[in-house]
């Protein structure tokens, strides 16, 4: 299924470059036109804290618009689960929501990649039919302490069930961000994982790394020949989950 003041911003510099109306980033740091939207029965809903705001290396907006019907909301709280996804009526109970927290799948006993666990962050009986109930997931984009802050300020989160991450790899970010777990990912490669995983189609994943891919190709490139473009990569916080 994601950093501080408390974050130290890497948003680019007001420079004489217009941005992507899509993507928001500027013009030689975008992807969009390779983008391929995918039909996927399962809702992506992603969460983004207000003060996340890493326009160079964030990937919230990239991943909303891989799919069709994704939602990507910026704030702190919402009263409902449908209240955030925009709908008259959402059931809680069939969504998951991706928040790592203190809970490790490596400690839980399992090799699997996406994981369910309970409200003590036990892991759940009956994985296969649990996952393969989940309509919809939300993913929190921000710093870890701003994913904690948005998991207390939406108790609707309670009713949903929560997933875990045990990546087979580490984030694809490597020396652009270190990760503080091998479980932290951003947030794109986290709905690659998930999505494609609760659907069984690699090709979701495929598509969603695949985009990452020339996202960080892209932004090395202008790294090297525009620096004020792509700065070097700030301190981040390391309480945090991924992005």
């Amino acid at each position: 299924m994601s950093s501080p003041p408390e974050t130290e911003e890497s948003a680019v510099p007001a420079l004489a470059t217009s941005d992507c109306p899509h993507c928001r980033k500027p013009m030689p740091l975008c992807v969009c036109a390779d983008v391929k939207p995918i039909d996927s029965r399962i809702g992506l809903l992603i969460l983004q804290h207000p003060q996340e705001q890493d326009r160079a290396l964030g990937t919230a907006r990239l991943t909303a618009m891989h799919f069709e019907g994704a939602a990507l909301k910026i704030g702190l709280s919402w009263p409902s689960l449908s209240k955030a996804l925009g709908r008259p009526v959402a059931d809680p109970s069939r969504w998951a929501v991706l928040y790592l927290g203190s809970a490790k799948a490596a400690d839980l006993g399992t090799t699997e990649e996406v994981v369910a666990i309970n409200r003590k962050g036990e892991i759940e009986d009956n994985q296969r039919g649990i996952l393969r109930g989940i309509e919809g997931v939300v993913l929190l984009d921000g710093t870890w302490s701003q994913a904690k802050a948005l998991w207390w300020r939406n108790p609707w989160m309670l009713k949903c069930q929560r997933l875990i991450l045990g990546p087979s790899h580490p984030s694809r970010y490597g020396n652009l961000r270190r990760e503080p777990r091998r479980d932290g990912l951003s947030t794109i490669e986290a709905a690659a994982l998930v999505l494609s995983t609760l659907e069984k189609r690699p090709d979701i994943a495929d598509a969603l790394n695949a985009s990452f891919a020339r996202m960080l190709k892209r932004y090395r490139e202008v790294q090297e020949e525009q620096p004020a473009l792509a700065p070097k990569r700030p301190k981040r916080d390391f309480r945090r989950r991924r992005r």
